[in-house]
């Protein structure tokens, strides 16, 4: 063995051993650490299930914990709550809008432009190579003692290897690395929460298309029957024995419940096509699947409660471990903002060939070879790694204060739709006493209409106090759906685990 090659076995060995102390080195900058959070415990705004009892104020009186026969909602609930509707129109617009919807592909999309950016970032560890050539034509001229001289001329051509490894000694490229993989992981809760979003969309547009069908029923069956009142009034009328006031009236009425209809009908559009974009198709093209149900079916599942909400269970939401994770990438960017501070070790090498004529370009004289260490450390930057550093220690009190505000939002979330869904209970209670209350009103005031005791005034009253009592049923049980489909949505979606993974 030459002594060329003797050295290029010590100076090999030598830097092996480098890295691979580098490596085990302690990275500069703060290790991340999840904040901890104290919540205290506080009653959930339950409205509880309503009964026929009547408190001091008369309202209905919510069930003893004794006689409350809610289901508690748990994870296995929360888990494709979609399908405990068991239909499937909407577990395929579920389905469609996973697969093809174009905000959820994008987002998608994004969380490859992560991946594909962590992988980039672990190219800071490997040697970087880089190869070059070039050929040039020399003039020069030579003189002699005697004043003269001639000009002469060669060529030049080399090609060369050259390669650089950056030995990450203050960990400034592993903590770059560390903060592209949470990026990474912040972008799949980022596509997870996308998700529980579109999920909770589609549910909610479904039950608003299915209630607007529903009142567009309610409006066609009360039109019906005030056209049967108003025929047997102007047939009275033309009879000589009938009130041209009551017929006038009954009239209006009519037509006010006919306008009501195109308006209704509007909106049922409206819901179709949202659920199609929602669904990823063109709208129009589910037109057949979203038509009215030839047979009336109730989406009203049964009344559901909450027990104790933990604040595991809130950490574990997409867009609350999204944000932890966007803490956790913003620390990791303090050190390698910190390894400015400190020298950068290269180890520096280059392989190839250089010639000044071309037939003796690949000879072994023309071989040459380097291999050894460099160094460079900023002296003096004028304060701007200084400004860095500090710049990204209040981008991660930032990020802090958006994951504490995160957690935050979701227990205002939570408690929001709760006591939405649990207090409409109560008001969808009263409503349905209501519409019975004005059925019956309906009839009594035919009768006492017909026996002359009463003038068609009252008729009408009932008629219209029955129409708007059945149209805010209608709403009332599509509202607790939707309330709890929101509901399902701030506990986690399906996504949300009983104690998160450590």
């Amino acid at each position: 063995m030459n002594d060329r090659a003797v050295r290029f076995v010590v100076v090999g060995g030598w830097v092996l051993a480098l890295v691979a102390g580098c490596s085990s080195l302690p990275s500069v900058g703060p290790d991340y650490e999840r904040p901890e959070f104290t919540v205290p415990k506080y009653d959930m705004p339950d409205a509880g299930q309503p009964t026929s009892n009547l408190t001091a104020t008369c309202e209905y009186s919510p069930a003893k914990d004794t006689e409350d026969q809610r289901l508690e909602i748990t994870k296995g609930v929360v888990d494709q709550w979609w399908r405990r509707f068991n239909d499937p129109v909407l577990n395929r617009l579920v389905e469609g809008g996973v697969s093809n919807n174009v905000g959820y592909l994008r987002a998608k999309m994004r969380l490859e432009q992560s991946n594909w950016e962590l992988l980039g970032s672990y190219a800071a560890f490997r040697p970087h190579f880089v190869g070059a050539g070039d050929w040039g034509r020399n003039w020069y001229h030579k003189f002699t003692s005697g004043g003269g001289g001639n000009r002469t001329h060669y060529n030049a051509q080399s090609v060369a290897l050259d390669g650089q490894w950056e030995l990450d000694i203050f960990g400034g490229n592993r903590r770059l690395s560390e903060a592209a993989f949470a990026e990474a992981e912040a972008a799949g809760w980022t596509l997870d929460d996308a998700w529980v979003s579109l999920t909770m969309q589609i549910g909610i547009q479904y039950i608003n298309l299915r209630t607007t069908q529903e009142l567009i029923g309610v409006a066609r069956t009360n039109l019906v029957l005030q056209s049967e009142t108003y025929d047997i009034l102007k047939s009275r009328l033309d009879s000589g024995i009938g009130d041209e006031l009551a017929v006038n009236q009954c009239a209006y009425v009519v037509e006010q419940t006919r306008a009501r209809i195109p308006t209704l009908l509007a909106e049922e559009e409206s819901y179709k096509n949202t659920l199609a974009i929602l669904a990823g198709e063109m709208p129009g093209s589910l037109d057949d699947e979203l038509a009215p149900v030839p047979v009336r079916r109730d989406w009203l599942l049964a009344p559901q409660k909450v027990g104790e909400l933990k604040l595991d269970m809130m950490r574990a939401r997409p867009d609350v471990r999204a944000a932890e994770r966007a803490l956790a990438a913003q620390t990791a960017r303090i050190g390698a903002a910190k390894a400015q501070w400190f020298p950068k070790l290269f180890i520096n090498g280059a392989v190839g060939w250089e010639a000044k004529q071309h037939h003796r370009f690949f000879s072994t004289d023309s071989f040459f070879a380097t291999l050894g260490p460099s160094i460079s450390w900023p002296i003096f930057q004028g304060g701007a790694i200084y400004a860095n550093v500090k710049a990204t220690e209040a981008k991660m009190y930032e990020k802090a204060l958006d994951y504490e505000e995160a957690i935050q939002n979701a227990y205002r979330e939570v408690r929001d739709a709760y006591s939405a869904y649990t207090q409409e209970y109560h008001r969808y209670q009263a409503l349905a006493m209501a519409v019975k209350a004005a059925t019956d009103a309906v009839a009594i005031s035919k009768d006492l209409y017909k026996n002359g005791l009463k003038d068609f005034n009252n008729v009408l009253d009932a008629q219209r106090s029955r129409l708007e009592f059945e149209e805010q049923f209608a709403l009332s049980r599509g509202q607790i759906t939707s309330n709890l489909i929101a509901l399902y949505r701030a506990l986690g979606g399906g996504l949300a685990v009983d104690k998160l993974d450590e």
